[in-house]
């Protein structure tokens, strides 16, 4: 018997759509051995050589032209005719050819950009069948997520529902399933064999993050933490910013035995497991893992746009707080040392009461549009 086939499109811009796609393929294979998955970054997949490029350029303007980015995302009400023809004849010329190859039974996208792509792909040719669901990877509800060939909308919150159905988005194409996180951060291993691996101390610790593009490089916050390291263990998580890892390692002032300097890694979901607070870009795959470990966050100069977003999602719901002054950075570390217990007690408190979520309702909907 064939195995059903889930193709899951996602983009390189930020790590968390790609990383999502990935938790998707793993949590519908833990549920079901009969799901054959393929996840692909539909450009860099289509066009290696081209796509690098015109990540790189999104990358070094959301760090120079934040307030564009945003200015953008706030007045960009959705994908004109133009935009998607753009991409549709540049990058995604072949994307016919790579569904009918592949066959699959659903599609699965967790970037707007191949949501828009395959949402033309349906309307022109009418022998694609296979249904196309969206899963929405922030904690907000943007105009070019949305598109009349979408047969399903999976997300975050009920918030996120309500702004759809505010955009006119049936209330049966959506459910509230939500963020598609690894299933490894929702175990919870004992922490000394981690703090063995990583030659980590049993200390209270910090672990700062800037997401896969390593964007945590404010020197003045990085260097306002590294000042406690005597009495706190830092270990900084630097994505693959090679440029910034190789700084803080010739900068003396990161060079203690309490502070852990890392590039890229695979194993978040043990760092975190580890850390007793998280200092991060508010992405929403990294808060939403952050969620599911039961971590308190501060976030750090979210950019204006999704990340405000998740920032006042988190925030409202008493996640998470944003690093307003430096103040908070140090009433934070005083409440790790002063309050230690405390902290702890409330991440526990934390984990008990996420316990009743599903970690697989966005692979389970999934598997039910399959059947």
């Amino acid at each position: 018997m064939r195995k059903k086939r889930v193709l899951l499109l996602s983009e390189g811009f930020g790590a968390g759509h790609t990383q999502a796609a990935y938790a998707l393929s793993s949590s519908l294979r833990k549920l079901s051995p009969d799901v054959q998955t393929k996840v692909l970054e539909l450009g860099s997949f289509l066009n290696p050589k081209m796509a690098p490029i015109i990540v790189s350029a999104y990358r070094k303007t959301v760090i120079s032209q934040p307030r564009l980015m945003g200015y953008v995302y706030r007045h960009q009400k959705s994908f004109n005719r133009l935009t998607t023809l753009a991409l549709h004849r540049i990058f995604y010329t072949h994307t016919q050819n790579i569904v009918k190859q592949l066959k699959p039974d659903i599609i699965v996208c967790t970037h707007f950009i191949p949501g828009a792509v395959v949402s033309r792909l349906k309307r022109l040719d009418p022998s694609l069948k296979a249904p196309l669901i969206t899963v929405i990877t922030d904690y907000d509800a943007h105009a070019s997520w949305i598109s009349p060939e979408v047969d399903r909308y999976l997300v975050s919150t009920p918030e996120v529902k309500a702004k759809l159905r505010r955009r006119s988005v049936a209330a049966a194409k959506i459910k509230v399933t939500g963020m598609p996180v690894h299933p490894n951060f929702w175990e919870h291993p004992g922490r000394e064999e981690i703090q063995k691996q990583f030659s980590l101390r049993n200390m209270p610790t910090v672990m700062v993050m800037g997401g896969g593009w390593g964007m945590m490089n404010d020197e003045v916050v990085n260097e306002a933490l590294a000042g406690w390291r005597e009495k706190v263990q830092l270990v900084f998580c630097l994505g693959q910013n090679d440029k910034l890892l190789r700084g803080m390692k010739e900068d003396p002032r990161y060079s203690h035995p309490n502070i852990t300097l890392l590039g890229f890694t695979r194993e978040v979901d043990k760092l975190m497991e580890v850390s007793d607070l998280l200092v991060t870009k508010p992405g929403g795959m990294t808060c939403s893992e952050g969620l599911a470990k039961g971590i308190p966050m501060l976030f750090h100069s979210p950019l204006p746009g999704q990340e405000e977003e998740n920032c006042r999602y988190f925030t409202a719901a008493g996640f998470g707080e944003p690093i307003s002054s430096l103040d908070v950075v140090d009433r934070w570390m005083e409440r790790l040392l002063g309050d230690y217990g405390d902290v702890r007690a409330k991440r526990k408190a934390h984990l008990e009461e996420i316990s009743r979520f599903n970690p697989l309702q966005s692979a389970q909907s999934i598997i039910d549009m399959l059947e």
